[in-house]
């Protein structure tokens, strides 16, 4: 069976911030936003979380470092990673307890939510899309038509009461560990935590007395949202088999830019200029994410330097500032010169003299 510190990749003596840091890692490459219909990626971000669940709680992770995995709970079999018992988790129950760990949602405020929400009776599942947006877009904000397809309960459906659960929605397991008995409650897999099953199923509905709807929905993105970021939906996932629908969840991804780089609220632009303009200074005209701008550059300029544009980065979404955009300059050296250029450039070698070479006294 997996080493709970190994599955997560710290060392038994890491702080909560390290475990945090190392799952966040290991969740972000396994979303199964970025993996769709990438079993083995579903195996490995259940895997994680299990790990999690042990060793970000601290009685858990005492009773693991003392007894292993029978002191969690965990044994031969079930789920992910040879997991059982108490910690095996579902994806709703991974997105419900761990949520903040995806990068957040800066959006309560305006749509009523943070993480996805757990299936619970008398509620549907949320239904998790991502969304690319450019540079451009993020920069500025933006309204988009998306299109989503939704479970909803088929007309003329008829559920009675799950004969597996008695409707009560989940069940019962008791384990045998050497801390004594342990119970744990789960989801009923057979009327998925509802209380009912589907009885009368009309024509042309799936097994559970659903049908599938496609539905498009208007969003608006405020500027500034970041890569891992989400807007909860209310209302607009799949619906339960009381009619009841969870959320749409909407997680947003930045597509890559052909010259700017995003660090944070800032950024990053490489600008190339000519030997004369390093040496003579000027103002040109550069890109910025929000149009064009002047760029004023200082005679003498070395390559490697960072000149600052006040506010020409992203909006920051808690506050009405902007970042910044940083240009880092790389200055062109000539490869190919015509005989009158390399006059010019001889000459200009003699009026400047030579160089003092820091490390040594010798002049070159």
């Amino acid at each position: 069976m997996k080493d709970l510190y190994d599955i997560i990749g710290v060392s038994k003596s890491a702080d909560q911030d390290e475990i945090k840091k190392a799952y966040r890692k290991l969740a972000l490459k396994y979303h199964p936003d970025k993996n769709p219909d990438n079993k083995e990626a579903e195996k490995m971000f259940k895997e994680a979380a299990e790990a999690y669940a042990v060793l970000s709680d601290g009685q858990k992770r005492a009773r693991y470092d003392q007894f292993g995995h029978a002191g969690v709970g965990m044994g031969d079999g079930g789920g992910p990673g040879g997991f059982s018992g108490g910690v095996h988790m579902s994806m709703d129950d991974i997105f419900s307890q761990f949520g903040d760990i995806f990068g957040g949602s800066p959006f309560e405020s305006f749509f009523g939510g943070g993480s996805g929400r757990r299936r619970s009776r008398g509620r549907g599942s949320d239904i998790r899309i991502t969304l690319r947006l450019t540079f451009e877009e993020i920069a500025q904000g933006i309204e988009k038509t998306i299109k989503i397809k939704r479970s909803v309960v088929a007309q003329g459906a008829e559920f009675i009461t799950c004969p597996t659960c008695h409707g009560q929605g989940q069940v019962t397991t008791v384990q045998n560990t050497i801390l004594g008995q342990m119970r744990s409650a789960s989801v009923c897999p057979h009327c998925e935590g509802s209380g009912k099953r589907i009885g009368n199923r009309p024509p042309g509905a799936g097994p559970d007395g659903m049908v599938k709807k496609e539905k498009t929905i208007k969003i608006k993105v405020p500027a500034g949202v970041e890569e891992g970021n989400y807007m909860t939906v209310n209302g607009q996932g799949n619906e339960d088999i009381s009619g009841s629908p969870g959320d749409l969840i909407v997680v947003f991804d930045e597509a890559d830019h052909p010259y700017f780089v995003r660090d944070g609220e800032h950024v990053l632009l490489e600008l190339h200029i000519s030997y004369p303009t390093a040496v003579l200074g000027g103002k040109i005209e550069i890109p910025t994410v929000d149009g064009k701008a002047g760029l004023k550059i200082p005679a003498g300029i070395q390559s490697g330097q960072v000149l600052r544009l006040k506010g020409k980065g992203f909006p920051m979404i808690r506050s009405r500032s902007n970042g910044d955009q940083l240009v880092k300059i790389q200055v062109e050296t000539p490869t190919k010169l015509s005989r009158g250029a390399k006059k010019t450039i001889e000459s200009l070698d003699k009026d400047l003299g030579p160089i003092k070479n820091p490390f040594s006294k010798i002049d070159i």
